[in-house]
């Protein structure tokens, strides 16, 4: 009588119950009264079954609609399908073809060692160019993962591979700026690789000697006009033998004088 009078208790409820949360509290019961001995092995079966029908008869009746009809209609009135905010849509690049051209641009450009280099991929190298350019100038980046990946020309779960690989690397260290009930900052993106740091700093003086305006630099070089060049060489050597010669006639003359 007891195993029938609960199993009739459990039925009742199952047959009320109007939400899935309802029928997943209705499911607990069944198995915490058979763990208990107050329903059977068939009892708990079949109950476990009609559950199942039931949760199947109510997924599709359990809606923001029929639970809380007016926040439905006020969604409705200001024209969304949905109480609940659009998925937000992630960002596409205007012209693929130009993002491709600046990820591999990046990636060859030398952003690290090779030694550390060959561990990346060429969309994770293009982030890494970047982080080392804001570490280079900032000493730290700051910059946002939308930010890093539009810069790179990557996507944004690219940018967030790269330094999360990069960090269990050891190679930078990652600072979360939490803020509670206000939207987190920006992370603080650190290299604390010496040999990374090296490569920067040798990147840097190459860079400063190249474009510096303190001195050097040459004149431009014209093009020479060969046939002018040779003309005057053959004039030259005309007013060198003419000159020889004037000065070996008084020699001559002397010579002469003497003889007579």
């Amino acid at each position: 009588m007891q195993h029938a009078h609960t199993a009739a208790a459990v039925l009742a409820a199952l047959s009320g119950a109007k939400s899935l949360s309802v029928l997943d509290g209705i499911a607990r019961t069944i198995w915490t009264d058979w763990a208990s001995g107050q329903l059977t092995d068939d009892q708990a079966g079949t109950l476990a079954e009609m559950l199942e029908r039931r949760k199947n008869e109510v997924r599709g009746a359990d809606t923001v609609a029929a639970r809380a009809p007016n926040v439905s209609a006020a969604a409705r009135a200001q024209g969304r399908p949905s109480h609940f905010p659009p998925k937000r849509k992630q960002p596409a690049s205007p012209n693929r073809r130009a993002s491709i051209e600046r990820r591999r641009r990046l990636a060859c450009s030398g952003p690290m060692p090779p030694t550390l280099a060959c561990l990346f991929t060429t969309g994770e190298l293009a982030v890494l160019r970047i982080v080392a350019d804001e570490v280079r100038d900032h000493r730290q980046c700051r910059l946002t993962l939308g930010e890093i990946s539009a810069r790179a020309g990557v996507g944004i779960t690219t940018a967030r591979n790269a330094l999360r690989y990069a960090a269990r690397e050891g190679l930078v260290t990652i600072e979360e700026r939490r803020r509670d009930k206000r939207p987190n900052l920006s992370n603080v993106v650190r290299i604390v690789s010496r040999e990374w740091m090296v490569w920067i700093a040798r990147g840097r003086k190459q860079t400063a000697r190249v474009f510096s305006s303190g001195g050097g630099g040459c004149k431009k070089a014209e093009s020479t006009d060969i046939a002018s060049s040779r003309s005057s060489c053959g004039e030259r050597a005309k007013r060198v033998q003419l000159s020889k010669k004037i000065a070996r006639k008084p020699s001559e003359q002397k010579l002469r004088t003497q003889s007579q």
